[in-house]
């Protein structure tokens, strides 16, 4: 039987972490310089796509959790990894914590292609409603129906809003109150249906990057192997690990279910990790167990 990693002594900088730490820093300075030198968009090219997008790749599964929108996007991402990922590692050891990391970046992937799945059938079903009766009414309801144009009404769901980036579009409304009253001008509903279609359009291209969906999956299993470690929110709010998990899990989850198209946050990949995270842990404890449970049979047998 194999023995158990044993790190000499905590390692601020653990070899796995450290290493992703370089491939994501180095992949973010590329895609930056690439962008202004030529023009290439490495994230379009290694991002994300839906299956049917002329742009999909099969190793954009594996691939786009190397790479970020922004230096707010990495700076976040990275500093998670290195806070989560530095305690795991060096109690998983670097092996098993490469897979753990993999499983849920992979897992957050196949679950934010799912869910873009049912949402472009949405958006087209949406679309067709709208392209049936060009009119402001149905443009108001297309808007709405696809989380463009929210509720904004109340403090709690200002709060919440607010809470999970979702913005109003007020130009939008302005748009539609401008069209009401000129109802037989044909320009508002010749903008209104590019507008409609360049929003499907961008449902089937659009690209999602960033190590979020793996992160995720870090901070699930920080929070089920330090269930009582004290966390800091915005670096002054002490809570503890497994609270956190659980007010980022229903963060997340409601601001999926909103559905906003003012938020370009993949909340469904966040889930995704967490969600596969949780699974592997689960297997790897009962995996444990039984193992425990066969080397000691004669015990439990007295």
């Amino acid at each position: 039987m194999s023995q158990p990693y044993r790190p000499g002594g905590f390692q601020v900088l653990p070899p796995v972490v450290k290493n992703l730490l370089i491939i994501n820093i180095l992949l973010f300075l590329l895609t930056y310089v690439l962008e202004i030198k030529t023009g290439f968009d490495l994230n379009e090219y290694l991002g994300l796509h839906y299956v049917t997008s002329t742009a999909f790749l099969p190793i954009q599964f594996i691939t786009y959790m190397f790479l970020h929108g922004g230096f707010t996007h990495i700076l976040f991402n990275m500093f998670a990894l290195w806070t989560f990922g530095s305690v795991l590692e060096n109690t998983w050891g670097p092996k098993r914590f490469l897979i753990f990391y993999a499983i849920c970046g992979i897992g957050a992937a196949v679950t934010q292609t799912a869910v873009v799945g049912w949402d472009i059938h949405k958006s087209q079903e949406a679309a067709g409603k709208y392209y049936a009766d060009k009119s402001p009414d149905a443009f108001l309801v297309f808007v709405k129906e696809r989380g463009i144009v929210g509720d904004q009404g109340g403090v709690v769901q200002r709060f919440l809003n607010y809470l999970s980036d979702t913005k109003p579009r007020q130009d939008i409304v302005d748009f539609i109150d401008q069209w009401s009253t000129h109802k037989s001008d044909p320009v508002f509903a010749k903008e209104a249906t590019e507008f409609v279609d360049a929003y499907v359009s961008h449902k089937v291209d659009q690209t999602t990057v960033g190590a979020s969906g793996a992160v995720y999956g870090l901070l699930l299993a920080f929070g089920m192997l330090f269930p009582n470690a004290l966390l800091y929110l915005y670096f002054a709010i002490p809570i503890r690990a497994k609270y956190a998990v659980a007010l980022f899990g229903l963060l997340e989850l409601y601001s999926g279910a909103q559905n906003s198209g003012s938020d370009n946050v993949a909340h469904f990949a966040h889930l995704g990790g967490m969600i596969f995270g949780y699974f592997l842990i689960v297997s790897w404890k009962k995996k444990s167990f039984d193992r425990f449970n066969m080397n000691n049979k004669d015990w439990f047998d007295n």
